[in-house]
């Protein structure tokens, strides 16, 4: 049995040892291994390709940007085989912007040059390290200014009636015109937040208005286009209104023929009880977290360890709860948290230094490795119990039927595991603040 281990407080990162797995008749601290319980699959695990991300990215040297890609997409880093593109322009990037020249309601000078300079290249470079195809999944901040009630792009506002057909288009324009350039987008939000009215780009839908734009608009464009393939996912924020806004959605119409799930961030709690909630009205329907980081206007900057923490925590709850794909938010932000063009500075799990030019990975960055590393795609969550609430538990056969364990414990003490499947396991020590990724078959 191979066991990982990342403790910070002992410098210790993806520390590989080997245990052997053995008779046991430990009853009193047990963590159960049950592989013939499973659930949902999972596609895998990735992060946003941001404006931000990926003019930090163009601003380093050869060896820099190889230390990046290969850490996000090799096989020695995180092993990232999916990735979020936005629709444009969001907070983290140099400013407002569109693929649009001026009001041009007829769509004719759509392009994707703005693209083609720093964000493409950094999706290509991605693409060729991962050696296999990636998924993409796309989702849009705002739509034009022109297109909306208050005349911007930031501040919130609402799609203008007489624009949900071009919007829809729009879209459609978008998709076709990064898989021109090699990079196919199978999935694709419809909002990004839209309960959230913003100091940037932002946009609101009502439940009732998400799902008629979906199924009057979006999918009859999709189908028309022949894109027919790619998967609408709705919501696209908080956990905590996932379900009642799913319901709503869910019931306009026959909004439900386009939708293929629902997507969530972690903003204001935990509230993974939602995520079984949804799944038990709405079995059919596939979830996806596809945000989170820490903000450095509620969080610190400088605390590690609580920063790596809620990524697994959260990481965890998710799994558990039923989703088949996890996306980080930006892949590389400067020392400051940025750029973002409105000062919205976060953590990433990978910053660039701008006065040395040089690329440091974070201690979430090993956490989330402890996950994305091991349950490759295809992979089946299986069941688990344990013994105390001091350490969080998920478990997954992959496609080969290895066994992956992954143990987090965020207590002040040291915690013993007898790990355990069909009576045979091993003994693993859990230091006080450290995650452990058990391998085996």
């Amino acid at each position: 049995m191979k066991v990982i281990t990342t403790d910070f407080s002992k410098g210790k990162f993806w520390e590989e040892t080997e245990v052997k797995k053995e008779k046991t008749e430990d009853c009193m601290k047990v963590v159960n291994v049950y592989p013939h319980h499973k659930d949902q699959a999972v596609r895998g695990f990735g992060g946003a390709f941001t404006e931000a991300s990926a003019h930090n990215y163009a601003a380093l040297d050869d060896a820099e940007k190889k230390k990046v890609i290969e850490g996000y997409f090799g096989e020695t880093g995180l092993a990232y085989r999916m990735g979020r593109i936005t629709v444009h322009s969001c907070d983290f990037g140099l400013g407002n912007y569109t693929y649009l020249e001026g009001e041009d309601e007829s769509l004719a000078s759509f392009s994707l040059e703005h693209d083609r300079k720093e964000i493409l290249p950094m999706l290509q470079e991605a693409m060729e390290a991962a050696g296999e195809p990636m998924e993409f999944l796309a989702s849009p901040w705002s739509p034009p200014a022109f297109m909306k009630s208050n005349g911007e792009m930031n501040h919130g506002g609402t799609l203008k009636k007489e624009y949900y057909q071009s919007w829809a288009d729009y879209i459609v324009r978008f998709l076709k015109a990064y898989e021109e350039e090699g990079v196919y987008i199978r999935c694709l939000t419809v909002q990004n937040e839209p309960e959230a009215v913003q100091t940037w780009d932002s946009c609101t839908y009502s439940a009732e208005e998400e799902g008629n734009f979906v199924k009057d608009y979006l999918g009859p464009a999709l189908q028309k286009a022949g894109l027919s393939d790619r998967e609408i996912f709705i919501w696209d924020h908080n956990k905590e209104a996932l379900l009642e806004r799913v319901e709503r959605t869910m019931a306009q119409g026959n909004a439900a023929d386009y939708i293929r799930g629902a997507a969530m961030h972690w903003y204001t709690g935990d509230h993974f009880e939602a995520l079984h909630l949804v799944r038990k009205e709405f079995p059919g329907l596939e979830l996806l977290f596809t945000e989170g980081c820490v903000e450095y206007s509620r969080f610190s900057e400088d605390d590690q360890v609580m920063q790596a923490e809620m990524y697994a925590h959260d990481i965890l709850g998710n799994l558990n709860g039923g989703i088949s794909g996890y996306f980080d938010w930006n892949l590389l932000l400067d020392d400051m948290g940025g750029p973002n063009h409105v000062g919205n500075f976060c953590a990433a799990p990978m910053m660039y230094k701008k006065g040395t030019k040089e690329v440091e990975k974070r201690l979430s960055y090993y956490y989330i490795g402890h996950f994305s590393r091991y349950i490759v795609p295809g992979s089946v969550r299986i069941g688990t119990t344990r013994y105390t609430d001091k350490i969080e538990v998920t478990a997954f056969l992959t496609p080969e039927q290895e066994r992956v364990v992954v143990l987090l414990n965020k207590s002040e003490e040291d915690v013993t595991v007898t790990l355990r499947e069909n009576g045979e396991g091993c003994q693993l020590f859990l230091d006080a603040h450290s995650i452990v990724t058990v391998c085996y078959h």
